[in-house]
């Protein structure tokens, strides 16, 4: 078990973590929020989604969001993607880079999406398809990787058959979701010594949520068998509607405090970063989830 010398964070507070705030989070707070974010160092930031307003009234913005955020030239901001429709308002809003999102247990991809999982990779396909004519790069996802909230355990198998669909569509890396936050590292080690047996290591993301307190944990799992790209969420943002009980996905401060300790480099700004957080939160009136931010922040005050 060797970690990695380098980690690339994809943060992604501004789509998977605002998605589920009850309250409005205006367009000018997403625009200032993402570019924060950016002058912390991250380069990976996601922007937004283009799904109906009906179902994600707060993603309703992802335009104007685009429109006027500070790009930098060497970061990205993609943007969920979940039909042609959306990825046509994506090109209209000068997006580079679209995300799709399947799921590893068939009741969640119905309940999420109201799509069966072979049906949601059909559209998909198209969509990758037309994505690639234009020249934008596509990232997969996947939910309920190791636990659904409603069918329990999922077989590291039905993961890979999703996974090398994403690949095959021409996805550059797939995010390994653990939508419920309620795996073990062990569990986290089996599935990703199944997956790597077909698909290379850089090809792999992991995404954990902390319902369970194992988050950190399971990233640190993730980087012992040699996988370099987190997911991660400024403050512990996030939850998901169709997983009841889910918080927040891993707070991208308790990443980077954690990998710094480790000597792993990611050009990241960790006092940024945890001013960064305190920021939102103190938009979103309430503290950050995050324990690094918190501790760093009373060690500063």
């Amino acid at each position: 078990m060797t970690l990695p010398t380098h980690v690339k964070l994809v943060e992604v507070g501004p789509r998977d973590g605002l998605q589920n705030e009850s309250k409005t989070v205006s367009t000018d707070i997403k625009v200032e929020l993402i570019n924060r974010l950016s002058r912390t160092g991250l380069r990976v930031i996601e922007a937004g989604s283009f799904v109906s307003p009906k179902w994600v009234p707060q993603m309703a913005d992802t335009a104007a969001v685009l429109a006027e955020i500070n790009r930098a030239e060497d970061a990205s901001y993609p943007v969920l993607v979940p039909n042609m429709r959306g990825l046509h308002d994506a090109r209209a809003a000068r997006a580079k880079e679209i995300a799709v999102f399947a799921a590893a247990s068939e009741t969640f991809s119905r309940k999420n999406i109201n799509a069966s999982i072979d049906e949601s990779l059909a559209r998909y396909q198209e969509v990758c398809d037309a994505a690639r004519a234009h020249e934008m790069t596509v990232r997969g996802y996947i939910s309920c990787v190791i636990w659904c909230p409603y069918e329990g355990a999922i077989k590291p198998e039905a993961v890979l058959r999703v996974a090398e669909r994403l690949l095959s569509m021409g996805c550059y890396e797939v995010s390994l979701g653990e939508t419920i936050g309620k795996a073990t590292p062990g569990e986290v080690q089996r599935l990703i010594a199944t997956l790597v047996e077909r698909i290379p290591r850089d090809m792999l993301a992991a995404h954990f949520h902390d319902t369970y307190g194992q988050a950190l944990a399971n990233v640190f799992a993730a980087l012992q068998l040699g996988i370099a790209i987190v997911d991660s969420s400024v403050a512990g943002l996030g939850g998901c509607p169709y997983a009841p009980g889910a918080t927040g996905n891993v707070a991208t401060e308790d990443v980077l405090y954690m990998l710094n300790g480790l000597a792993i480099h990611t050009g990241v700004d960790l006092a940024a970063l945890v001013e960064t957080g305190r920021w939102i939160s103190d938009h979103l009136g309430r503290a950050p989830a995050s324990r690094a931010n918190t501790a760093l922040f009373r060690r500063s005050s």
